[in-house]
């Protein structure tokens, strides 16, 4: 395809005229997007899952640059810029004497700082990457479709039902103006799991009776609060911990293993009921979120979806899918039995692309080619409420049906974002956080 004609996509994507496209855009940038080819990129949340996506989406084989980079704190920003900027990228590639002549041209001015320092690297760029923690994610996927942007993110999208029906209108726009939009959920571009559940979906084990799915393991990190911190800036610098900006762990990391069995199933639940609390993770530094969760989803057909999340040192880590059908079983992803012992799969490909290297190739691929090929959003907001559903539940002790998870209005979000303004979950005088209790906590 000729320059000319990548060019004609960037600016008219979603049906929009080429001075529609650019009116929304300062006057020098408009004018550089008609001279220059490469498809520039602003990478909005500069910590380390930003950093890789930023460098998948360098090594690309697309002429792209990084041209602006934004985050709530600078040191973010700095280190993400000098990992993107080195020569050797040994620790990408696996290569140890591969170089690329890195394409990030980020000036000082377009280094953005603050709660809405979205908005302004979104206006620089033809492709955003939205790398923040996923409390953020709706407005800022709402402002790329709003500026007609070409969009990877990140899962999850969204912490409570009010950000997923965000996300499910904006994917909506994003599907109407025609914008590319990847999700994060990088089994989709995983070739063990892409042949795994075609032949799952295509009968090979008949009715799917029952999931099993599990992200069980040790500790992640924690970042203490250093002196002079305010709420604010305490909560999003040790943001795992608090629900209104991570989700639980059933939500941040677990929605990985539900969105394959919703994949699998190619359906969503009706509900869920479970069980889940902190066992282990019991001190301040720890916010309010659960270390376990143990969740049985049923969909509209009767079927089940067993599930288990775990946070715990010392136990048993388990991070796969399996499914049972009327004709047989597939125990793990690239295994398939008949129900009389036969082997319908055994996949074994040692060297598989990376799927989060995929991910990238696939969208900047098809982005280069003027093709509009991916809108993931409405399934990652889905699934994203799957895991919700699973977290009202367990907070909860109660049974949770999917269109009260959806229309719930418990907002999480604080009510306005500040460094001084207080979140909505305050520690109490002995520095703990209320966390939830079942049959206590309220769902909705």
């Amino acid at each position: 395809m000729s320059k000319s004609t990548r060019r004609e996509f960037l600016k008219t994507t979603g049906a929009l005229t080429g001075a529609a496209f650019v009116s929304g855009l300062p006057l020098a940038q408009a004018a550089n997007s008609l001279v220059d080819d490469a498809i520039k990129i602003a990478l909005i949340g500069c910590g380390g899952r930003g950093t890789g996506a930023a460098m998948q989406a360098l090594l690309t084989k697309q002429n792209v640059r990084i041209v602006a980079m934004a985050d709530v704190f600078r040191n973010k920003i700095d280190d993400a810029y000098k990992a993107l900027t080195q020569e050797d990228l040994v620790d990408w590639t696996g290569d140890e004497g591969s170089t690329v002549k890195h394409r990030v041209d980020v000036p000082e001015e377009h280094k953005f700082v603050g709660f809405d320092a979205y908005q302004k690297a979104i206006a620089l760029a033809d492709v955003v990457i939205l790398t923040t923690p996923p409390g953020f994610r709706p407005m800022h996927f709402e402002e790329a479709v709003r500026q007609n942007k070409q969009i990877f993110m990140e899962k999850p999208v969204a912490t409570d039902g009010p950000g997923i029906r965000r996300v499910l209108a904006a994917a909506e726009e994003a599907k109407r103006k025609k914008l590319n939009v990847v999700v994060g959920l990088q089994r989709h571009y995983q070739t063990v799991y892409r042949k795994w559940v075609d032949m799952l979906q295509r009968g090979a084990i008949g009715d799917i009776i029952s999931s099993r799915v599990y992200w069980n393991m040790g500790a992640l990190w924690v970042r203490d609060r250093k002196p002079g911190m305010t709420e604010m800036e305490y909560q999003l610098h040790n943001w795992y911990y608090f629900t209104w900006i991570c989700g639980d762990h059933i939500v941040e990391q677990h929605v990985h293993n539900l969105d394959v069995s919703n994949w699998v199933k190619q359906a969503y639940p009706v509900k869920a009921y479970g069980s889940g609390g902190r066992q282990v993770r019991v001190g301040p530094q720890y916010g309010e979120i659960y270390d376990h969760h143990t969740v049985e989803f049923e969909y509209a057909d009767g079927s089940r979806m067993f599930s288990q999340c775990r946070q715990i040192p010392g136990a048993k880590d388990a991070v796969t899918e399996g499914f049972h059908g009327t004709n047989g079983t597939a125990p793990w992803p690239g295994k398939i039995m008949s129900s009389k012992g036969g082997v319908l799969m055994d996949y074994k490909e040692k060297n598989e692309p990376n799927p989060y290297q995929v991910e990238h190739d696939e969208l900047f691929e098809a982005i280069a080619k003027g093709e509009f090929k991916f809108a993931d959003a409405e399934n990652a907001a889905k699934s994203t409420l799957t895991a919700i559903m699973g977290r009202m539940a367990t907070y909860s002790g109660q049974q949770v049906e999917w269109d009260a998870a959806l229309n719930s209005t418990v907002n999480l979000l604080p009510e306005k974002f500040d460094w001084n303004a207080n979140p909505k979950l305050m520690p109490g005088p002995d520095g703990m956080y209320a966390c939830a209790i079942p049959g206590v906590t309220k769902a909705f």
